[in-house]
């Protein structure tokens, strides 16, 4: 774990708190993230926070039938409304994924990184 720095106190504060959630769950990673994202998808969680552990999930080998598995599942216990806020955000988030990378592209284009 990093040490915390004066410069990004919350995401080093979050990051303790993700470290110790990961040690305390006692699960394995997969089953972790498919958790995780129920719980984003309760607490009708924004787009960034879906950003964030989407890709740690794609990471983990973690595909989108799975996470259709997860909403299809939860569905009966959060409701249509937040099935289908959650979709909407995994949309948002999954544009912003693109759009990162496509200018990361375009930046190791310009600066010749990519020959």
């Amino acid at each position: 774990m990093s040490e915390a720095t004066e410069e990004t106190p919350v995401l080093d504060l979050i990051e303790r708190m993700t470290v110790d959630s990961v040690a305390t769950a006692n699960l394995d990673p997969v089953d972790l993230m498919l958790v995780r994202i129920a719980a984003l998808v309760a607490v009708d969680a924004p787009s960034i926070s879906y950003l964030m552990n989407l890709g740690a999930a794609s990471e983990m080998g973690i595909d989108s039938e799975q996470i259709r598995g997860v909403l299809a599942a939860i569905a009966p216990i959060v409701g249509t409304a937040r099935i289908a806020s959650a979709t909407g955000r995994i949309v948002d988030a999954l544009d912003v994924a693109i759009e990162v990378a496509e200018f990361e592209e375009e930046a190791d284009e310009g600066t010749g990184a990519a020959e």
